[in-house]
C-alpha cells in the first residue's frame, strides 16, 4: 500500500513538474512550427498535438494545485489564463475550413472541406447575391465633338465636372468591364440628361454635343466586398455583407471573402473560405485573463520597489 502510494505521488509529481511542461511544448514546436511556415488550409491539426494540448492542460492544473497556497494572485490569475488558452487552443482543433467559388447571383449547398480532402455538405445554402467594387478616383481624358469637329478635351477624375459652352458635365463613373463612361450633363436650370460613352444617351433631341472616352489610367482599388445570404430550406435565415478584415459572422462561423475571379466567359465569382473555429472564445478569454494577471504583476513590483524607495 506504501509503495502504492509513492508511486501515485511520484507521478503526481512528474505530472506536475517543469520539465514535463518544457518536454510538452519544445515536441509542440516540433509538430506545429513547420505548420506556420508552410501553406495549410487545415486548422484540425491531429490527435498527436490535441493529446499533447491536454497532457500540458494537466501539467499546468497540478502545478497550481499544488502551489496553489505559496502562488502570488498575479501569478495565480495568469495561470487560469493560460490554462483557458490552452483549453481554446484544443478546442479549436477540432474546428475545420471550407472553401468554394460562387458565381454572383447563384448559391451552393457544400463546400470543399480541407480537413477531409473532400466536398461536404455545408447545412444550408450560401448565395452571393452581389460583388460589389469601389475604387479611387480614375483620371479619365475626355473628348467632345459637335458634329464631326473636335472642340474639346478634358481631363479630369471621375467625380469631378467640366464646363462645355453653358452646360456643365460631370463624370460619374467609369465602368470597368466595358471601359464606359457615364456623365451627367446640367444647365443653369439644373439637370440636362445622361450620357454613356458606350452608346446609351438621355439627352435631348439636337443636344448640340457629343462625348468620347479617349483614356483613362489603371484604377486602383479602395474597397470590395460581396452581399450574401444563407438560406435554409428555402428561406432566408441570415444576410451581410464581407470583405477583406471583416468576414460576416453567422452561428459561429465566420465567411470571408478572399478573391473575385471571372472566368472565360466574363462572369465574375467570389471566393469564400467557411471557417469554424470553436475554440476562440476561450483563447481570446484566456488572452485577457492572461493580460491582467500581468498587469496585476506590474502593479505589484511597482508598488513593492516604491515601499522599498520610502523606507531605504
Amino acid at each position: 500500500m506504501a509503495n502504492r502510494t509513492k508511486r501515485f505521488e511520484g507521478a503526481i509529481q512528474f505530472l506536475a513538474s517543469k520539465r514535463l511542461t518544457l518536454t510538452l511544448f519544445l515536441l509542440l514546436c516540433t509538430i506545429l512550427v513547420p505548420r506556420t511556415v508552410t501553406e495549410t488550409k487545415d486548422i484540425s491539426i491531429g490527435w498527436a498535438p490535441r493529446v499533447l494540448f491536454g497532457c500540458l492542460a494537466l501539467n499546468l492544473l497540478l502545478c497550481t494545485v499544488q502551489r496553489i497556497r505559496t502562488m502570488s494572485r498575479p501569478v495565480l490569475v495568469m495561470h487560469a489564463g493560460a490554462f483557458a488558452t490552452i483549453v481554446g487552443a484544443t478546442v479549436s482543433s477540432f474546428g475545420h475550413i471550407a472553401t468554394v467559388n460562387i458565381y454572383e447571383g447563384q448559391s451552393v449547398a457544400a463546400a470543399y472541406r480541407w480537413d477531409l480532402e473532400q466536398d461536404a455538405p455545408l447545412g444550408f445554402e450560401l448565395g452571393v447575391r452581389a460583388i460589389n467594387a469601389e475604387y479611387y478616383p480614375i483620371a479619365v481624358k475626355v473628348g467632345v465633338l459637335q458634329g464631326e469637329s473636335k472642340v474639346g478635351l478634358f481631363k479630369l477624375a471621375t467625380g469631378q465636372s467640366f464646363t462645355i459652352g453653358p452646360y456643365t458635365v460631370s463624370a460619374d463613373a467609369l465602368d470597368l468591364s466595358g471601359e464606359h463612361l457615364r456623365l451627367s450633363v446640367y444647365d443653369a436650370a439644373g439637370p440636362v440628361g445622361t450620357v454613356d460613352t458606350g452608346g446609351e444617351e438621355q439627352l435631348p433631341e439636337g443636344f448640340p454635343y457629343a462625348f468620347r472616352l479617349v483614356a483613362f489610367r489603371d484604377p486602383v482599388l479602395k474597397r470590395i466586398w460581396t452581399e450574401l445570404v444563407l438560406m435554409q430550406d428555402g428561406m432566408v435565415v441570415a444576410e451581410g455583407t464581407s470583405e477583406v478584415n471583416g468576414p460576416f459572422s453567422w452561428n459561429g462561423k465566420e465567411f470571408h471573402f478572399t478573391q473575385i475571379e471571372r472566368d472565360q466567359y466574363g462572369n465574375a465569382y467570389a471566393g469564400i473560405q467557411i471557417v469554424q473555429d470553436p475554440g476562440t472564445p476561450f483563447v481570446y478569454t484566456g488572452f485577457f485573463i492572461l493580460f491582467a494577471g500581468t498587469l496585476l504583476w506590474m502593479y505589484g513590483k511597482l508598488i513593492g520597489s516604491e515601499n522599498r524607495q520610502r523606507t531605504s
